[in-house]
């Protein structure tokens, strides 16, 4: 455990000490944030709006409340995808550069360094994320706040599912790339597609039946979804009060604070199933394909 400890802190350092792989993980809310300034708020406002009954007036700080915590969703759920992706190129690059097989010749097992980089990579994308996280929440409190103390802790637990299937994936699927063309390839499809397949650029309610289907087996989805309901719950809640129950329902579904599996909607409680079993079973996997590889070798 102290050999894992120890490459864990290296790998750490390693991530911080370059400071463009640090920045690059910041890209993503960068951009999401510049979207939702220069265009996406405006279409949300005119979307939230358009529902609503002749005669009745929203409070500014409430479209803001409703709007913002879409907009921070979006931002924590592809972050915990992307940032993993970023952070965890220390594996590969330490293939191109031949760094690694300076551990072969050691008594460090293979094992051993699989498991201290998905830790590194975990923690450092947890961190990024938690940052984002209160930058988030500074934004709600100075916008329009209706979160209350029951919304933060599943917050959080959203945020730790997210990171937990964002670094999962990032491990397996980065185990396999061994080239810098490689890593940036990687890197790039998963930036540019992921904000899509999750629904954080657009509802997924937008989307075309099929591909509705398509993303609802994608788990990290459910950590969005989560993400959604959980940063909009006070503001539809406030809603209601004005609002008929089926309406503020239709909100719930256009806005995804609930995902359906083949017309079938899917519990909170079976979303954090999907969310956390899945990245259980896909670092499984990776553990799994690390002792294949490694009996290859």
């Amino acid at each position: 455990m102290k050999t894992v400890l120890l490459l864990t802190g290296r790998n750490i350092r390693i991530y911080f000490k370059d400071k463009v792989t640090f920045f690059t993980s910041l890209i993503t809310p960068v951009i999401l944030l510049i979207l939702y300034v220069t265009f996406l708020r405006s279409v949300y406002v005119d979307s939230l709006l358009a529902g609503m009954p002749e005669g009745i007036e929203i409070p500014e700080k409430l479209i803001n409340g409703f709007t913002g915590g879409w907009l921070v969703s979006s931002i924590l759920g592809v972050s915990a995808v992307t940032v993993a992706f970023s952070s965890n190129n220390i594996m590969a690059m330490d293939r191109v550069t031949k760094r690694i097989n300076d551990f072969y010749v050691t008594p460090v097992k293979r094992g051993q360094m699989a498991v201290a980089y998905y830790f590194a990579n975990f923690f450092t994308t947890l961190l990024v994320c938690l940052i984002a996280l209160c930058v988030s929440l500074l934004f709600l409190g100075k916008t329009g706040w209706y979160l209350t103390f029951r919304d933060i802790p599943y917050i959080l637990l959203d945020v730790l599912g997210c990171v937990f299937f964002g670094t999962s994936l990032a491990a397996f699927v980065e185990q396999f790339v061994s080239t810098q063309g490689g890593i940036s390839a990687v890197s790039t499809a998963v930036s540019s597609m992921y904000g899509f397949v999750c629904g954080a650029y657009m509802p997924i309610s937008q989307f075309a039946g099929g591909i509705q289907k398509f993303v609802s087996f994608v788990p990290g989805t459910y950590g969005t979804v989560l993400l959604r309901n959980h940063f909009m719950h006070g503001a539809i809640a406030e809603l209601t009060k004005d609002l008929p129950a089926e309406m503020t329902e239709e909100l719930r579904k256009a806005f995804d604070n609930t995902i359906f599996f083949f017309d079938n909607e899917v519990s909170v409680g079976a979303q954090y199933a999907v969310l956390f079993g899945s990245s259980a079973v896909i670092l499984l996997l990776y553990v799994l394909t690390s002792n294949l590889r490694k009996k290859k070798g």
